[in-house]
């Protein structure tokens, strides 16, 4: 073992930044673990000494359990060469009915034709998932979880704000999802109650993220075949039904803002994996191309989603004159799943109607999986517990949601969650213009700092950055509670047309080029 002198317990001193005394490593701190001269922790040593932290790490060890938490994964660890496991990660986590439910706003809530949806779902996914696979370029260079490579765009603390955005989402997403799955169950059979679809999905989802990254893609590896086999079965039955109107394209200022708010829905489900993006490529090697995982992450987003959000757009064509269809979007998305599959297929629709409700679980594992990185970014006591007792926490605040949710409030919890996605556009922007205005590439990272508040960006112009995104996506957003000002200049004044993510973008964006300079002007760093 090394020797325990190499933990970085003396002061740090650096040719640019003189002597820092600050406490660099919380885990070096208070366990026996070694950490390299760049951050990183070698696996092994997770389970070294005699602590508690350490006794949970060995008893961990011993089933498989993945120990590493927010520690930088050192080079000799990133091993894992087939980039292929990245796409597939993605295939699975939106061949779901979450993704479904997407394409399928577009003919009851906006009143869209069915070739302009298709346009928009195609064009709005592009540019919606083009953050998810930048940022996955940087887990193999850097082998740093997305939330701790944002200390690098906001701060130390600065990025707390951002954890505590993720987190929101990552329960409040997974509660949404759990409870669609606990609704078809329900609606297969009504002896299943609402609670026992929720913990029978729940569970399933913890036993796959306990076990971590391993675990995660190589469940998603498989999960993805059956539900897309059943997806081109409900393609199938409702081409044969032929229930299916192509409602023709309309025109004027209603159906701009109508299109506007439908890619905004697009959008925002698109990058919501923007903030989990980098946590399932670090253990990647470090010289992988990044042009590589840059198009696999593409490619596993990019065909679920154009392909699940597609039928559900064309299946709800038969909601304008099907009122089966009209009645069963209103229940629930499980409802019309069951219209396509279970009157021509009767037991086996129903066997199709399960398996798609435990998509779920693909759909739910990043969610759980990252949840547990944004909380040990918290604070240093947060990042002493380790990452698998957090996703045994996490489960149990979704599932405590999700219950008293099912049937009563699930709806109220889909549009606050689409009212707080425009945090990822405010994300993407503060991050993108720190990367290449002011760190100039991937070269300006020093990855020794990356647990040092004192030689992070200060933060302060991130924050205010993105306070102005904030007033941005306030004024140009269009949601069922609110409609901005400049959201409701755009189609019918009623409705509005939502705008809020270029402008929250545009604003955090170029106020943060501005307040960055400032701040490297005043503090240095």
């Amino acid at each position: 073992m090394l020797e325990k002198e190499s933990r970085f317990d003396a002061d740090v001193e650096t040719a640019d930044h003189g002597v820092d005394a600050s406490p660099r490593y919380p885990l070096a701190e208070k366990t026996d673990i070694y950490v390299d001269e760049m951050g990183a922790v070698p696996g092994e040593n997770f389970s070294y000494g005699n602590t508690t932290y350490a006794k949970i790490q060995r008893f961990a060890g011993k089933y498989k359990i993945e120990q590493r938490g927010i520690e930088r994964v050192p080079e000799n660890e990133r091993t894992d060469k087939n980039l292929h496991i990245i796409g597939t990660m993605w295939l699975a986590a939106n061949m779901v009915v979450s993704s479904f439910a997407i394409g399928a706003l577009a003919i009851p809530v906006f009143h869209l034709g069915f070739v302009d949806s298709v346009l928009l779902i195609f064009f709005f996914n592009i540019l919606g998932i083009i953050p998810v696979c930048f940022f996955s370029t940087f887990g193999p260079r850097f082998g740093l979880r997305q939330m701790v490579l944002s200390r690098y765009f906001y701060g130390y603390y600065g990025v707390k704000l951002i954890a505590i955005f993720n987190m929101l989402a990552c329960v409040c997403w997974s509660a949404v999802n759990v409870i669609v799955g606990a609704q078809i169950l329900n609606a297969i059979n009504d002896d299943i109650p609402g609670w026992g679809g929720i913990i029978v999905i729940a569970a399933c989802t913890f036993i796959v993220t306990l076990f971590g990254y391993k675990v995660v893609h190589a469940y998603e590896f498989y999960s993805w075949i059956p539900c897309f086999i059943i997806f081109l079965i409900v393609l199938g039955e409702f081409a044969h039904s032929g229930q299916f109107y192509n409602i023709p394209l309309s025109v004027g200022s209603s159906e701009i803002g109508s299109a506007l708010s439908f890619g905004a829905s697009v959008f925002g489900f698109a990058t919501g994996w923007t903030s989990y993006a980098a946590d399932y490529t670090v253990y990647q090697p470090a010289n992988s191309s990044r042009t590589r995982v840059f198009l696999w992450t593409f490619a596993g987003l990019i065909f679920p989603l154009c392909f699940t959000e597609m039928l559900g757009c064309a299946v709800l064509t038969a909601s304008v004159n099907n009122p089966v269809f009209a009645d069963g979007y209103h229940t629930n998305i499980g409802a019309v799943l069951a219209a396509v599959l279970i009157p021509p297929l009767g037991g086996f629709g129903k066997f199709c109607l399960v398996v798609l409700a435990l998509s779920i679980i693909a759909n739910n594992c990043p969610n759980i999986y990252s949840l547990t990185f944004s909380l040990q970014v918290m604070g240093r006591w947060t990042q002493m517990v380790p990452r698998f007792i957090w996703t045994f926490v996490g489960t149990l605040v979704y599932c405590a949601i999700a219950i008293p949710g099912y049937g009563n409030f699930v709806t109220v919890l889909e549009n606050f969650m689409l009212l707080i996605g425009y945090w990822l556009a405010i994300y993407t922007a503060i991050a993108i213009t720190e990367h290449f205005l002011f760190k100039r590439g991937n070269n300006g990272y020093d990855l020794s700092i990356y647990q040092n508040a004192r030689l992070l960006p200060p933060g302060f112009a991130a924050i205010l950055a993105f306070c102005f995104g904030v007033f941005g996506a306030v004024m140009g957003m269009s949601q069922i509670y609110y409609i901005g000002p400049i959201g409701k200049l755009i189609g019918d004044p009623e409705f509005g047309g939502d705008i809020g993510f270029p402008l929250a973008f545009g604003f955090s964006g170029i106020s943060y080029a501005i307040l960055r300079t400032l701040e490297k002007k005043t503090f240095g760093r």
